[in-house]
């Protein structure tokens, strides 16, 4: 990768389909497969937040020295929107490939974007 490439950090927007309802819908359990997500990724975990919705869904955020990685589930959809933010050497994939056999997702959607490109921070 040449100095045009690089950037500051990797943003990976994921849409996790056909995931099991069950681990869907438990509060504790996302926040924990998100911990362990972060861990797997080699994160400095700061902080962990989470929500139960009433009836259904879970949102969270955890917040790493490296950025944060966050969730929102569906379960009435078998469906997670999920964000992988790291910078520094971290490697979100990590968290990517972690998340998806949690979640029990058989297909998802990933979309990367390069947060803070050089080209563009050094031209500022």
């Amino acid at each position: 990768m040449n100095n045009f490439d690089k950037a500051l950090g990797n943003h990976i927007i994921v849409e996790y389909y056909n995931c099991d309802t069950e681990v869907l819908k438990k509060h504790e359990y996302i926040e924990e497969i998100m911990n362990l997500a972060a861990k797997d990724m080699g994160a400095t975990i700061i902080e962990s937040v989470f929500h139960m919705f009433n009836p259904l869904g879970v949102s969270g955020a955890i917040i790493i020295t490296e950025s944060h990685l966050t969730i929102h589930t569906w379960p009435e959809h078998n469906y997670a929107a999920v964000d992988l933010f790291t910078c520094g050497n971290l490697d979100p994939w990590i968290g990517f490939d972690s998340l998806k056999r949690f979640l029990k997702a058989s297909s998802y959607d990933a979309k990367v974007i390069k947060r803070g490109l050089f080209k563009n921070i050094e031209r500022a």
